[in-house]
């Protein structure tokens, strides 16, 4: 059976996460399963590099599939996409791949973006797409808050008292913020990169950065709460809308 990899791209809002619920819940690998069933009928299972909850965005998901037929990615991507209208979820690339690849497990890096605005009046276009607040922010402090996150550390305190890791260690390997102008107010763009994350670990160092930038934190209660392993320790966990799961890694990029 020819293994497929695919790149999916999705609006979190109308979903209720990545993972396939019970019978009457809209999911993307729901979705995405039915439309490969209206292509060759009978069950399919898709396997996906990371599982996002509710609410969260997809830029660069990777996933892949096994089918009894032989297509031509351009023309599979096609017609996955043409059974998938009118819900916000494209195939934006399909690759044939070895039966070795695996979305998940063959994954060295996830990456995952957060848009926060920072204005007064409520956002039109971007609404279900950022998380705002009416308030100013100091990147200054922000970038010195996250330094101190960067790293193999224990992240109890930023993990989901539902997350099912095996451990809490993990490593992360960099958090980049920036500052853009936005209509009326700023946009700022947290990028994090790791091998893995646990259950709800980017919303919540969002959240806690948020309360840096905000000055209700000093830079340094960061480090005492990581080093707290308390999830009382941590700061608000800020809301799905504005993540985005932007990319995924691998030893050779299988759409290139």
């Amino acid at each position: 059976m020819p293994r497929y990899a695919l790149k999916i791209e999705y609006e979190g809002g109308p979903f209720n996460g990545w993972q396939r619920q019970a019978e009457g819940q809209t999911t993307v690998q729901g979705a995405i399963e039915s439309a490969l069933a209206r292509l060759e009928p009978g069950p399919h299972t898709i396997a996906a590099a990371g599982r996002t909850d509710a609410g969260v965005h997809g830029l660069g998901q990777v996933a892949h599939c096994d089918l009894i037929k032989a297509w031509d990615p351009f023309r599979l991507a096609g017609a996955i996409n043409a059974h998938l209208r009118p819900l916000p979820v494209s195939v934006t690339a399909c690759a044939l791949v070895e039966d070795t690849f695996h979305a998940r497990f063959s994954a060295l890096e996830r990456r995952y973006l957060f848009r926060l605005i920072t204005r007064r009046a409520p956002v039109t276009h971007d609404r279900g797409l950022v998380w705002q607040v009416g308030h100013p922010l100091d990147i200054v402090a922000m970038r010195e808050g996250a330094t101190h996150l960067i790293g193999l550390h224990d992240f109890t305190t930023f993990r989901s008292t539902m997350c099912q890791s095996a451990s809490p260690v993990k490593t992360l390997d960099e958090i980049v913020i920036t500052e853009l102008p936005y209509p009326e107010g700023k946009e700022y763009h947290f990028t994090l990169r790791a091998r893995s994350f646990l259950h709800n670990q980017v919303r919540s160092i969002i959240g806690t950065l948020e309360r840096v930038g905000a000055t209700n934190w000093p830079p340094n209660r960061v480090a005492k709460a990581l080093a707290a392993k308390d999830r009382a320790a941590c700061g608000p966990v800020c809301p799905p809308q504005g993540l985005y799961l932007a990319g995924v890694g691998y030893p050779a990029d299988p759409f290139s």
